[in-house]
């Protein structure tokens, strides 16, 4: 059983971690800060350390530090903030193995884990290497089952539409463009595409181009050589190699930096990538599913986003529907969330009582399907009865859905909240959109439409 040590001084957070961790069979250790991190791992044997960026005493980049004075070779993968992106970089430079946003997927955490563990273990000479592109069929069945254990369709009519048109395109080699806003489950709908395509045994690699720095987009396209950058100690397989046969997702395909979408339109057309420092091409076929939450024509206009990479990326869009159009779905939701944070946290909750199942459906949900989430499992976690009444549904108190004719009233009012939320954090954008009961992204984007600076 491989061992791994949390360094997060977030108690309610390291714990939700540490308990889904163990739940996929690691034996889990946690620490608050650098220096109890320090002594645990003199203490006691650690394969892997998944380390927040920021702790009271010192950082996880100290961390590193201390972990190469001592002659440790321990992988670390440091949590971060989007707004601490490249400090990651900087850690990476320092010897982390990788790094992984907040607020963390779960999926992409696992994955990075079990690839962090897997490259740290010594190779057997005796037995070639398997490509990164060719995993076990079983292991893709296993990452099938896993997300569709994490996600609902719904009945609405909306959600009837959409998936008739995943059923129509997955089996097709057409490029997918998903459009809708975030938190609507864009990365669900692109798995799905996958499983039910011709490629389905193949992998899928997802990527979220908002939390790749640009000077490190190309390696995590198309890989690099050692040595061919400061902080390349080993050679890295990039995404399109690594999806070879399959299916490649880029979410938030719009943040793309210009020189990229350079780069990605040549590997689209001529289906070679050549990686970082290296003079060799290597010929790749991959299924292209993208997402995004931006009007990407307005992109066009504006000069920051490729014409003809628009088009080569838009054989076919899908738009995500908000969660605030799929009434008859909301409460099938609420209840799926309630079972998956019952499992997660050992609690027996049977469900809402009548004003926090009212108070659900007239939230008009901002956040879609991750906020509820998130408010779902901190419900969950201070429920103290066998329902979740309105007192642990705090975030939905007074957020009653608007007529549509008071929409710019709604706005406003939705500003108000955004402005009060950062006042009362001290302007800290990660505990105001815990506030508030969205994700870091998705603040931004309203700080961005409302022009809110800082």
């Amino acid at each position: 059983m491989k061992s791994i040590l949390i360094v997060e001084d977030d108690i309610t957070y390291g714990m939700m971690l540490k308990t889904w961790l163990g739940k996929k069979g690691f034996l889990v250790g946690s620490a608050s800060s650098v220096s109890r991190a320090q002594k645990h791992i003199e203490a006691e044997s650690v394969d892997l350390i998944l380390s927040d960026l920021r702790l009271p005493d010192r950082d996880g980049i100290d961390l590193l530090r201390w972990m190469a004075e001592k002659g440790l070779h321990i992988p670390l993968i440091i949590m971060t903030s989007y707004a601490d992106i490249q400090s990651a970089v900087q850690a990476i430079k320092l010897g982390a193995c990788d790094y992984v946003a907040k607020p963390v997927n779960p999926d992409e955490l696992l994955k990075k884990i079990n690839d962090a563990l897997a490259s740290s273990q010594p190779s057997a000479p005796a037995e070639p290497a398997r490509p990164a592109s060719s995993p076990q069929p079983d292991a893709t069945q296993a990452a099938d089952a896993t997300m569709q254990s994490d996600y609902l369709e719904g009945k609405s009519d909306v959600a009837r539409q959409l998936y008739n048109y995943v059923n129509l395109v997955a089996p097709t080699n057409m490029s997918v463009l998903i459009n809708g806003a975030s938190g609507t489950g864009k990365e669900y709908v692109a798995h799905r595409i996958h499983q039910l395509s011709k490629r389905a045994n193949r992998p899928f690699v997802a990527i979220d181009c908002g939390a790749i720095p640009k000077d490190l987009a190309a390696s995590e396209f198309f890989g690099h050589v050692k040595g061919s950058f400061t902080g390349a100690l080993t050679d890295k397989t990039g995404a399109f190699v690594a999806a070879n046969g399959g299916t490649i997702f880029l979410d938030e395909v719009g943040n793309l930096g210009y020189e990229v979408q350079i780069q990605l339109l040549r590997a689209l057309q001529e289906r070679k990538v050549r990686p970082v420092g290296s003079t060799k091409e290597i010929n790749v076929d991959v299924r292209l599913v993208t997402a995004t939450n931006e009007n990407l024509e307005l992109a066009i206009e504006r000069g920051t986003f490729r014409e003809d990479l628009y088009h080569r990326i838009n054989e076919f869009t899908l738009r995500m529907p908000q969660l605030k159009e799929r009434r008859e779905d909301i409460l099938l939701f609420a209840n799926f969330f309630l079972d998956q944070a019952n499992c997660e946290m050992d609690k027996h909750l049977i469900g809402f009582d009548d004003q926090a199942s009212r108070a659900l459906l007239e939230y008009h949900w901002p956040g879609n399907l991750r906020q509820m989430k998130n408010i779902v499992r901190r419900a969950t976690l201070l429920a103290q009865n066998k329902f979740i009444t309105l007192d642990e549904l705090s975030e939905l108190r007074e957020t009653a859905q608007p007529p549509a004719n008071i929409s710019l009233r709604n706005e406003e009012t939705e500003k108000q909240h955004i402005l009060e939320a950062l006042r009362q954090t001290g302007n800290n954008k990660s505990r105001a959109a815990q506030l508030l009961g969205i994700d870091r992204k998705t603040l931004y984007n309203k700080l961005k439409h409302y022009n809110i600076s800082d």
